[in-house]
């Protein structure tokens, strides 16, 4: 009876030991990690009626940053926690104005006594930086706003245009190009120092910049005498993303881990390819059969993110591709453009 006793009281204790053992393990594995939210924000403009209206869709659905009454148009796209940054410009009736909106809200970060363009936005911190230009009365001034406060680029002896901003620690890299009375010369901007990007051979433009590390990514096109190359610049290193044999453009770069993405376009006969090249490696997002624009690439995780439009014949369609999947923004009703794009998982 005592060995018997003793093999029960035994048996018991290993049986409380082994649920006290497996209860954590079982209720660790009945707890579900919530699944991943991705928001995808798109910015541009829709046609409505007569006018250009400033728009944004968040994951496909859209929202109208100006009234209509006068034209408008969103260039850019950036989202810092729950707060979603469009830089872009609006009429007065008289002449553009370059405008940031946060969270739906405008800013005007010229007077609007002359012609002005907003084009590109980055946040850092509590620092917003917008990249664009402004006219002076006889040429247009590159300009880098931070925080609303104008920093000059150019002098205003030579016109000159910025289309991208990217900010990194405490450098800022803006990317444009300045007409040197004959050709145009792609550049970009670190902390207002210029570098030329061309050699003023051949009109040449510096449409978007990426900085990874130390390395510094220009995406843009120049001229080879007859045709426009689509051309990717890494620490002032070109490389030729198209043969020369058709037009064509790169406007967007983006840069993840080992893999540089560019968006663009080629000609093709009368009408023109929406682009992706992958380290180089060029992926066609249309058929040629009709005309389409690649104008802006973001990358998350494992997925590519493209927006820009097709034309049907009658009217513009914003687009998005996802992995080269299409979706339409608008319904063909209205002239419509997707110009920017940006990706966040909460």
């Amino acid at each position: 009876m005592k060995n018997s006793s003793l093999k029960t009281k035994n048996l018991i204790v290993s049986f409380l030991v082994f649920i006290v053992i497996i209860l954590p393990i079982t209720s660790c594995k009945k707890e579900k990690s919530s699944p991943k939210v991705i928001d995808v924000y798109v910015v541009g403009y829709e046609n409505i009626g007569t006018k250009d209206v400033a728009r944004i869709w968040k994951n496909g659905v859209t929202t109208s940053l100006t009234d209509g009454i006068n034209g408008a148009d969103a260039n850019s796209v950036f989202v810092q926690g729950n707060d979603v940054y469009v830089a872009g410009y609006e009429s007065n009736g008289a002449k553009y104005v370059a405008k940031i909106w946060k969270n739906g809200v405008a800013t005007s970060l010229t007077d609007g006594t002359q012609h002005s363009y907003a084009n590109s936005v980055f946040v850092q911190g509590n620092d917003v930086y917008v990249a664009g230009y402004e006219y002076n009365g006889t040429k247009y001034i590159a300009k880098v706003w931070k925080n609303s406060l104008a920093t000059n680029l150019t002098d205003g002896t030579l016109d000159a245009y910025v289309q991208s901003i990217f900010v990194q620690g405490n450098d800022v890299y803006v990317a444009g190009y300045e007409y040197n009375g004959i050709m145009f010369i792609a550049k970009f901007w670190k902390n207002g120092v210029a570098t030329s990007l061309t050699d003023g051979t051949h009109s040449a433009y510096a449409e978007s910049v990426f900085v990874q590390g130390n390395d510094i990514y220009v995406v843009g096109n120049e001229k080879n005498g007859t045709t426009k190359v689509a051309k990717i610049w890494k620490n002032g290193v070109a490389t030729s993303l198209t043969d020369g044999t058709h037009n064509a453009y790169a406007e967007s770069v983006f840069v993840q881990g080992n893999d540089i993405y560019v968006v663009g376009n080629e000609d093709f006969g009368t009408n023109r390819i929406a682009k992706i090249w992958r380290n180089g490696v060029a992926t066609n997002l249309s058929d040629g059969t009709v005309y389409t624009i690649a104008n802006s690439v973001f990358v998350q995780g494992n997925d590519v993110y493209v927006t820009g439009f097709e034309y049907n014949g009658t009217t513009n369609i914003a687009k998005i591709w996802k992995n080269g999947v299409v979706t339409n923004l608008t319904d063909a009703t209205q002239f419509a453009s997707a110009k920017s794009i940006f990706v966040v998982e909460r």
